[in-house]
C-alpha cells in the first residue's frame, strides 16, 4: 500500500541552508522511501532568488529571456519557453507566488544534481535505500489545469520501459514507457496544498525494482529528433 504524508514544521527556508538535515529534522524515514522536494525550497537554498530591476512587466521579461534557450509563443505577457535545462513551461518556470514583493525565484540550475546532493547525503546520514525528486507545477499543453512534475530525480526510476513485456491479454507492449518520476511527483502534491507551506513530502510503499540511478534530463526530455511539434 502506498502512502503519502507532508510532515509539518518546515521554516522559511533561506540560501545555504541544509535542506538534507530539515528533511531529517521533521520526519522519521525508512527505507524505500521517496522524498519529494519542491523546486522553490531547493531554488531557495541554492540562491536562486533575484530582485527585479524594477515593478513593471519588462524587466519581468528580461528575466524570462535571460531563463530561456528560445521562445515559442508569446501572447501578452504570457512567454511559453523552452528553458536551458530543456523544459517548455510558461514564463521559464520563474515563480513570484509565496516570495516577497519585487523578488522572484528561478529554476534550480541543474535539479538532477540537486537531487543527487540531496539523496547522497540523506543516504550517508541513513543508510537506506531512498529517492529523492525535485517537483515543481506545470501546466500541460492543450489540457487546463496544473500538475506537479518532476525536474530532477535521484536515487528513483524516472521512466519504467514496459517494452517487450506482455499485457493482460497476452500481447506484446511496443511503446509504453511510464514517467514514473512525474507521477510520484502529481501523487505528492496531493499531500501539500498550495498554502499549506508543507514544501516536502515522503512517498512511502512503492516497489523495490523502482529504484535505481537515473536522471529526469536523460530519460524524460525529449530528443528533437523525437519529437513531432517543435
Amino acid at each position: 500500500m502506498i502512502s503519502i504524508f507532508a510532515p509539518a514544521g518546515i521554516s522559511e527556508i533561506r540560501e545555504n541552508d541544509n535542506l538534507a538535515e530539515i528533511i531529517l529534522a521533521t520526519c522519521e524515514l525508512e527505507n524505500l522511501d521517496v522524498v519529494v522536494v519542491t523546486s522553490k525550497i531547493v531554488s531557495k537554498a541554492e540562491g536562486r532568488v533575484v530582485m527585479l530591476d524594477s515593478q513593471d512587466e519588462a524587466a519581468f521579461e528580461k528575466l524570462v529571456l535571460s531563463e530561456a534557450k528560445r521562445v515559442l509563443r508569446k501572447r501578452g505577457n504570457l512567454l511559453i519557453t523552452e528553458t536551458h535545462h530543456g523544459y517548455i513551461c510558461a514564463n521559464s518556470g520563474i515563480d513570484q507566488s509565496n516570495i516577497k514583493n519585487g523578488y522572484a525565484v528561478l529554476l534550480p540550475r541543474d535539479p538532477d544534481l540537486s537531487a543527487r546532493r540531496i539523496h547522497q547525503q540523506l543516504a550517508n546520514r541513513t543508510g537506506l535505500k531512498l529517492g529523492v525528486i525535485i517537483s515543481d507545477t506545470f501546466g500541460r499543453t492543450w489540457r487546463k489545469g496544473v500538475t506537479d512534475i518532476a525536474l530532477g530525480c535521484a536515487g528513483i526510476a524516472a521512466l519504467v520501459d514496459l517494452r517487450g513485456t506482455k499485457d493482460s491479454g497476452g500481447r506484446t507492449l511496443v511503446a509504453t514507457e511510464v514517467a514514473i518520476a512525474d507521477e510520484i511527483a502529481s501523487a505528492a502534491e496531493l499531500a501539500k496544498p498550495k498554502a499549506a507551506g508543507r514544501p516536502i513530502v515522503i512517498v512511502r510503499g512503492l516497489d523495490e525494482t523502482h529504484f535505481r540511478r537515473s536522471s529526469i534530463a536523460s530519460e524524460i526530455i525529449r530528443n528533437y529528433s523525437e519529437d513531432l511539434f517543435r
